[in-house]
Parts: C-alpha cells; structure tokens; sequence
C-alpha cells in the first residue's frame, strides 16, 4: 500500500475550493459527470457516474474533508477503502490545499496519482481562471 502526499495552490478561497469538492452541482460541472455527495459526517458520496464512491468521516467547512474512498478499476480490491485527506489553507493568493490519500494498492498507485492531476487539480486550476 503507498501514500499520495501534495500541496496544491489555487487562486481561489477555501469556500471556493471546497464547493467544488462538496457541491454535487458543482462537482458534476467539474467532472462533466454525474455527481451524488452528501455534505454530513457518515454521509456517502458517488462521483464520476459511480466509479468513485465512500464516505465522509470528518467535515469541517471550508477546512477540511476527511473521506474513505473507493474505486472501480483494475487491481483495486472489491471491499478496500483509501482514506483521503483534504485540507484547505488561506494564503494571500488564494489556497493552499494540503492532499493526502493513504493505503492506495501498490497496482493503482502511479494511475491514481495522475488521476489526481488530470481530473481535479488541473480541471479546478482550469475552471478558476
């Protein structure tokens, strides 16, 4: 099992940031996809038209989003949940975000990490412009 560990800048606020991770409405335009998340502590979510799904551990507005993650995709057990860790910082420019995502199977690491940039970060540095 192996750990993503990144900080991200976007020019944007926390609040900003965090809708576009926690708003179904906002998340389905950002992945031009169907979106289901429920913003309550032990509600699920199911994102990407239900290739990504889990559930919420720890919310805290604008701060931080504690999730248990998992995915439908080769190499990647049926019944094993990665927890990612989303947590938001203000800075002069906009936000910091801190990234972790732990016990992702050693088979999905390397396309995880890159899904991570070409779905999201990318797309929400894209839409902020």
């Amino acid at each position: 099992m192996q750990t993503i560990n990144e900080v991200i800048l976007f020019k944007a606020t926390p609040h900003v940031v965090f809708e576009l991770l926690m708003n179904e409405e906002k998340h389905a335009k950002l992945t031009d996809s169907k979106s289901k998340i429920s913003k309550k502590v032990d509600g699920s979510f199911s994102i990407y038209n239900g290739s990504l799904f889990g559930k919420t551990l720890e919310l805290k507005k604008d701060k931080k989003i504690v999730q248990l993650w998992q995915c439908k995709m080769q190499g990647w057990p049926h019944d094993h949940f990665s927890k990612v860790t989303f947590e938001f910082e203000k800075t002069a420019k906009g936000t910091k975000m801190i990234f972790t995502q732990e016990n992702i199977p050693d088979k999905c690491y390397e396309s995880i990490k890159a899904g991570w940039h070409e779905y999201y970060w990318n797309p929400i540095k894209n839409m902020l412009k």
